[in-house]
């Protein structure tokens, strides 16, 4: 290699035949608040080519990351901390479930998350880029499907579409493939108010996939639900999630529900929310109803009730999902 360079302190000129390659070389462990992992690169002379160059590992870009997040409400002119710094990765196409005391936080994050609430301070990210306000690439569901009482099944679903500027053929080829999708095409005219509860929240879900969001947030979809009918839907959510290939992040006060939904647990403490655990579900899939029965599911049941036991004096409640829904405060903390 021959080679010269002109710069602010003279020339250099390097007259050295060299051959080289580039090596990248780990320094160390991935810190869970980096956001790639840190490297060496150097160059290697020709002897060295003879050697087998190492595998270069990239890790895949977290479908939701958080790191110091920070959320609060002002009540009454009194500031009230609602988030206390969470860190927090979703891998992509997982599902993570959410429980903890009720007040905690949980339905605050998932709107923190998905852009509708801004985040006091910290970093939320989805697919690497930062989350700065309504964001196209989450979906949002809530406990009440909140459809639009004088628009059809099809009209409802088509909205976000409308909102995007999509054209006709395309929202109606979209609205289509989604109503399919939660077996709701022979009700596409049908108003909210001819639908049953469960219907209705298939509409709002069908509404929330409209964009082909990266993220779906489910703020306990099914709470509404008789305990029959809930074990069908999450039955359907699971192979609806196969289909869609989102990550999904889903607040329940079920552990049950949240076992046989997820991969992963997180349990919050009381407000100001933190992570307390991260319980892994180590139940193969496709899963089935009956295979909560498992010893293993059992146990890992049994963990998640102990972290909520240590969190709130309410731990019976939660455990068994028997906690009603309450009302957020709107104003958030500046």
């Amino acid at each position: 290699m021959e080679a010269g360079t002109d710069g602010p302190f003279g020339s250099l000129h390097v007259r050295r035949r060299l051959r080289c390659r580039l090596r990248v070389v780990h320094a160390g462990p991935r810190s869970p608040r980096a956001r790639s992992p840190r490297m060496i690169v150097t160059a290697e002379s020709d002897r060295a080519l003879r050697d087998p160059l190492p595998a270069i590992r990239v890790e895949p870009v977290p479908a939701i990351h958080l790191e110091g997040v920070r959320f609060g409400f002002r009540i009454g002119g009194r500031q009230t901390e609602v988030l206390a710094g969470l860190d927090l990765d979703v891998e992509p196409r997982s599902i993570v479930a959410l429980v903890g005391p009720n007040g905690c936080g949980k339905s605050t994050l998932l709107r923190v998350i998905a852009g509708l609430l801004p985040a006091k301070a910290g970093m939320v990210e989805v697919e690497g880029r930062p989350v700065v306000g309504p964001d196209s690439r989450v979906g949002l569901v809530f406990q009440e499907p909140r459809l639009l009482p004088w628009r059809s099944t099809s009209a409802n679903v088509a909205f976000p579409l409308e909102i995007a500027g999509r054209d006709r053929e395309a929202r109606e080829r979209r609205v289509a493939e989604l109503l399919g999708l939660v077996g709701l095409r022979e009700w596409s005219r049908a108003r909210p108010a001819e639908l049953s509860g469960g219907m209705r929240q298939r509409v709002a879900i069908a509404r929330a996939l409209a964009l082909e969001p990266a993220v779906l947030l489910m703020d306990e979809p099914f709470s509404a639900l008789d305990s029959l009918t809930r074990e069908r839907f999450n039955v359907e959510l699971l192979r609806l999630w196969e289909r869609i290939g989102a990550s999904i992040v889903v607040v329940t006060h079920s552990i049950a529900e949240a076992v046989f939904l997820a991969d992963r647990v997180l349990v919050l403490s009381p407000r100001p929310a933190r992570l307390l655990a991260d319980v892994t579900v180590d139940l193969p899939r496709p899963r089935r109803p009956g295979d909560l029965d498992a010893a293993g599911v059992t146990r890992t049941a049994a963990e998640i009730r102990a972290h909520l036991e240590g969190a709130t004096d309410d731990a019976f409640a939660v455990a068994t999902g028997d906690i009603p829904s309450h009302p957020e405060p709107s104003e958030a903390v500046e």
